[in-house]
């Protein structure tokens, strides 16, 4: 049985939200603030939360926090509109409208995190968080916090004596904290980067001919 081109990017979009909220809602609800789980010397479930972009970045300010709320909303609207009219397109490459479909579920998995977290849960400072505690969340609608939990600090040391402003500090790399959202977007925009730039240099119809042209076996198969 076939699937569709719209159900698969569906499914994956579920798929990812699914795993990236079990995960969140499992590290919210066992663990406190800084607590860590080490799996690995390299692989570390940290939790942290964080109020503003992706991979622990902040955007300062009650204010910033409400703009970064509203602009993530309409831009997944947007992403969304696109992705759809994208999958209409048999002349498309699958593979170019999976990895927006990436980026698309990654910023709604985040948007999640910010529109209903700070209702739901109840602060995670010294102490596990509550899902649906009585007398409600620590924030209200759009002030939620966006849990991370992936620390992958793969080099460890500290950087020499004669090192100009950084000289006998700790190096790590890689320090941020992310999510399985984060990780969505990530992913989508290095696949459009590395094998689908050209799709935002071209007009429709260069594309079209192109891929006529040269077909890629998705595009030779009878997906709707």
């Amino acid at each position: 049985m076939n699937i569709s081109r719209r159900n698969k990017l569906l499914i994956v979009i579920f798929l990812i939200l699914i795993t990236d909220q079990i995960l969140k809602i499992w590290i919210k609800t066992s663990m406190s603030i800084g607590d860590e789980i080490v799996l690995f010397k390299w692989f570390i479930l940290h939790f942290v939360e964080n109020n503003g972009m992706a991979f622990g970045f902040e955007f300062a300010g009650e204010y910033g926090k409400i703009s970064l709320s509203i602009f993530r909303i309409i831009a997944v609207v947007a992403i969304g509109w696109y992705l759809f009219k994208l999958a209409k397109q048999k002349e498309i490459p699958f593979g170019f409208i999976m990895s927006i479909s990436f980026i698309f579920a990654g910023a709604i998995g985040n948007i999640i995190d910010s529109l209903f977290y700070g209702l739901i849960f109840n602060h995670s400072f010294g102490q596990v968080a509550t899902l649906f505690p009585e007398g409600g969340g620590y924030a209200g609608f759009l002030h939620g916090k966006v849990v991370d939990m992936f620390y992958f600090p793969l080099i460890n040391g500290y950087y020499p004596d004669w090192f100009p402003f950084w000289g006998g500090n700790q190096f790590i790399f890689f320090r941020p904290v992310f999510n399985i959202a984060d990780s969505s977007i990530t992913i989508g925009i290095f696949a459009i980067l590395i094998f689908y730039r050209k799709y935002f240099n071209k007009t429709d119809e260069e594309v079209q001919d192109e891929t006529h042209e040269n077909p890629t076996p998705l595009e030779t198969s009878s997906e709707i």
